[in-house]
């Protein structure tokens, strides 16, 4: 019976990448109006009627947007919206207002492009808040920056409950926090902001015992307020009012945590889980106050007030109301992070992307000329085989951008960083397999068996140094914030894609050509084969080379005091201009270059309250109104006007840098470890010495050509971990397969000897990565262009530091001596 193997293989392969297809589409966002229309199931005359009469209100202005003109409409006319969307459920939610409010949202979401694109990309939204605490005022410089950044660090976990990934936060003109989020429209989401900037103050407050006010300005009785109590009456809300006690018996501060929860009736409800204190405290407060109502106060807003029927000494309560789904996650994500003060709001722009659109069209066109290099390259040396590596390549891209769009995430320069990392990886997959095919072929097998024998012989190296890659991606998952966070689930998603295509897709496609006796080589037999090398005797000469370069660099980047550090880190100045003539960004950062500035970012912004369009450009401190001179001097017919200048914040916080110090130290120990338990513990030490000089040198020399510390930088150096480590782990595995088979040789031969036979897949790796990296340094722009310098650094570092730093340190860690070597298979 033949083998239906490969039959299975290509078509599991064929669903995933359909799949993977399915979610990525409509990559770009529809047409708001279009796609509404296309939606409706039901009444299509009636509801083009109601568009007609939405675009009345946009035109007149009484609407920022087609969507929001749609439901004020409908809202004030009580139209169910829902009659034209039969395919859209929304028949559980009875109030009307909240059902049209969840389908307009609904129906928003799917209009958009299903990969989401970063600020650097894509652009979104900046809002600009203000601490509004006359107290606030009167605290010292460091205390106010303490303050600003507390409420940095809550705003961002609210962001980040929202699902909104990627964004930037700093403090701004010394009293304010700006905040920009990625691929958002307040003419959309107006309540975005609010959503954000809520204090979230939760009180528990007695209501009188036996009077109701009848209206909101009926005179309360001393030590009360008047407070209103919206109550659902399906296409109504009822408004019912309370006294309630000013004192609250109990405050947020005794919450551990809040959640949703569904109620009796299919209602959404907030559960409150409160602290050990808050237990002791609400059971005395409802032991003490039976028969009475006690309500639940947030922000001043009375949302429930359950009569009180008995002590509860569980530590749990609930907050009902009108709850759509969304609202109250929304509501949950609060309350568990809530902020100490109120935040006034300042003012609201579109900005453009941060990476300019030639740079974009640029780097574009370098990741497809570095694309078509290695495909070259690939296909010259490995011919037939080197077609089905790169058809492995293309949908590894295509399933890690597909499961991207199932989870939400969204695509950043630094994920982008990731997925050349999990390119990298997966040509490096293939290169393995076919390497060991290329030994296999040169013994004289059959075509089967050389592919057989070749996937089975490398696939614990590809699996060892994947789950070495994918302890460190999960680990910047963990402990990540931002950018570090959204590359670690790009990596991880990346890994698992690179193993089915090399270990599924590709050696499906192999047997497919054999089985049906298409070709008669998939590989060309000839292989680099070096003559024995005594690696190990020049360790010490590499080994004083790398000290000269880390030396002469170190001294360099001292001398530049904080010049490294780029605005990411350091903040600076923001100047804010108004003009007739749109200078283009490339232009601006020609003339930055030109007059020695350093690095200056410059966004495009348009105001949502007049329209108005601005250029904000961001310079190192003390740089802001030079540079402004330098470019109205130069383009004297746009007709630049300072509008004002203001200092601004890092955008990389101290909880980022923390994180992704964290993160870093963590790997390093994980790698360690995980080496050390599949391996040994020499093996381990060697591997994480190796990465740590790796990222030393590499980042001592991208300083001491320049450049500075950044947040795109941080990716880079990730990036140059995740390839060390793989490159590291390739000759480990093979030392240990070699110690197997010859249990007689000197450990100093065998250290050789494995060196010497992975040198022909570590220059073809490391060859085909240089190639992609250096078409992006050359042909790039911007930021592109740094992080392509950076890899293209480590690549270098990496290869040499895999034959003369970790192979060494594995020596001398066994001092020489084989019989060191933990587990019996080392003698």
């Amino acid at each position: 019976m033949r083998n239906r193997g490969s039959f299975y293989r290509i078509l599991s392969s064929l669903v995933i990448i359909l799949l993977a297809i399915q979610s990525t589409l409509p990559i770009h966002d529809r047409i708001p109006e279009q796609y509404l229309v296309s939606c409706v199931t039901n009444g299509k005359a009636d509801f083009e009627e109601l568009l007609r009469r939405a675009h009345g209100r946009l035109e007149t202005g009484q609407s920022r947007s087609l969507f929001l003109a749609i439901r004020d409409i409908a809202d004030a006319e009580k139209i169910d919206l829902s009659q034209f969307f039969k395919n859209k459920n929304v028949a559980d939610i009875r109030s009307l207002p909240e059902k049209n409010k969840v389908l307009l949202n609904a129906l928003l979401a799917d209009s958009k492009g299903k990969i989401k694109q970063g600020l650097d990309l894509k652009g979104g939204v900046s809002c600009v808040l203000k601490i509004d605490d006359p107290k606030f005022e009167d605290l010292v410089a460091s205390e106010k920056v303490e303050q600003l950044n507390k409420a940095i660090d809550i705003i961002r976990q609210r962001i980040d409950g929202l699902g909104v990934a990627e964004p930037l936060l700093r403090i701004f003109d010394k009293n304010c926090i700006e905040i920009q989020l990625p691929g958002i429209s307040t003419k959309d989401n107006p309540e975005i902001v609010d959503t954000i900037k809520k204090p979230a103050k939760l009180e528990f407050k007695l209501l009188h015992p036996t009077l109701v006010p009848k209206s909101k300005s009926e005179r309360a009785p001393i030590g009360y307020e008047v407070l209103v109590f919206e109550r659902d009456n399906g296409d109504n809300r009822e408004e019912e009012f309370a006294f309630v006690k000013k004192i609250p018996e109990m405050t947020g501060s005794m919450v551990k945590r809040a959640g949703v929860i569904v109620g009796q009736y299919g209602e959404y409800e907030i559960s409150l889980a409160m602290t050990d204190e808050g237990t002791r405290r609400f059971e005395k407060v409802t032991a003490d106050n039976i028969n009475r109502r006690l309500g639940i106060v947030l922000d001043g807003k009375l949302y429930s007030a359950p009569s009180i029927r008995s002590a509860i000494p569980n530590g749990h309560a609930s907050i009902t109301g009108n709850f759509s789904q969304r609202d109250a996650f929304e509501l949950s994500n609060i309350l568990n992070n809530p902020l100490e003060v109120e935040l006034k709001f300042v003012e609201l722009n579109e900005i453009g992307p941060s990476l300019a659109e030639d740079a974009r069209t640029s780097s574009l066109h370098a990741t497809l000329i570095g694309a078509a290099v290695v495909a070259v390259f690939m296909l010259v040396c490995y011919h037939i085989a080197g077609v089905i590596s790169l058809v492995a390549v293309m949908a590894n891209i295509v399933i890690v951008l597909g499961v991207m769009a199932i989870i939400g995430g969204t695509l950043t320069l630094p994920g982008i960083a990731a997925l050349v990392l999990t390119i990298g990886m997966a040509v490096d997959a293939n290169i393995l397999i076919f390497e060991r095919m290329r030994e296999e072929l040169l013994s004289g097998k059959s075509l089967k068996s050389v592919i057989s024998a070749g996937h089975e012989k490398a696939f614990s190296t590809i699996l060892d140094a994947n789950l070495t890659t994918l302890l460190t991606a999960i680990i910047l998952i963990y402990f990540g914030i931002g950018p570090v966070k959204g590359f670690g689930v790009i990596l991880a998603i990346g890994i698992f894609a690179t193993m089915f295509c090399a270990l599924v897709l590709s050696k499906g496609l192999l047997e497919f050509l054999a089985e049906k006796d298409l070709v008669k080589k998939l590989i060309p037999d000839f292989r680099i084969k070096p003559k024995f090398f005594d690696f190990l005797k020049h360790t010490k000469l590499v080994a004083g080379i790398y000290a000269i370069v880390t030396l002469a660099c170190a001294i360099i980047v001292i001398s530049r005091g904080t010049k490294i550090y780029g605005i990411d880190f350091t903040g600076g100045d923001e100047v804010v201009v108004t003009f007739e003539k749109k200078i283009p960004i490339n232009e601006i950062n020609k003339l930055a270059s030109e007059h020695g500035v350093g690095e200056v970012i410059s966004v495009y912004q348009k105001s949502i309250a007049d329209n108005a369009e601005i250029l904000r450009i961001q310079t190192s401190e003390g740089q802001g109104t030079k540079f402004f001179d330098h470019l109205s001097n130069h383009f004297q017919d746009s007709k630049l006007s300072l509008v004002k200048k203001t200092e601004m914040g890092a955008s990389v916080g101290r909880g980022i840098k923390l994180n992704a110090l964290i993160s870093i130290v963590l790997s390093m120990v994980g790698i360690m470890a995980y080496v050390a338990f599949r391996f040994e513990t020499g093996y381990g030490v060697g591997a994480v010495i190796s990465t740590i000089t790796d990222v030393v040198v590499t980042i001592l020399i991208y300083l001491a050509l320049g450049h500075q510390i950044s947040a795109p930088m941080i990716a880079s150096i990730l990036m140059v971990i995740g390839y060390a480590i793989n490159d590291t782990i390739i000759v480990f595995d093979r030392i240990r397969e070699e110690l197997k088979i010859d249990r007689i040789k000197a450990l100093k031969d065998v250290v050789n000897l494995s060196i010497g036979k992975t040198l022909s897949r570590t220059i073809l790796t490391s060859t085909s990565t240089f190639l992609a990296a250096f078409a992006l340094y050359m042909f790039g722009a911007g930021v592109i262009v740094d992080f392509a310098l950076i890899f293209l650094i480590g690549v270098i570092i990496g290869t040499f530091s895999s034959i003369f730093i970790a192979s060494p340190v594995f020596y001398a860690w066994h001092r020489g001596d084989r019989t060191t070597i933990a587990g019996n298979n080392a003698t």
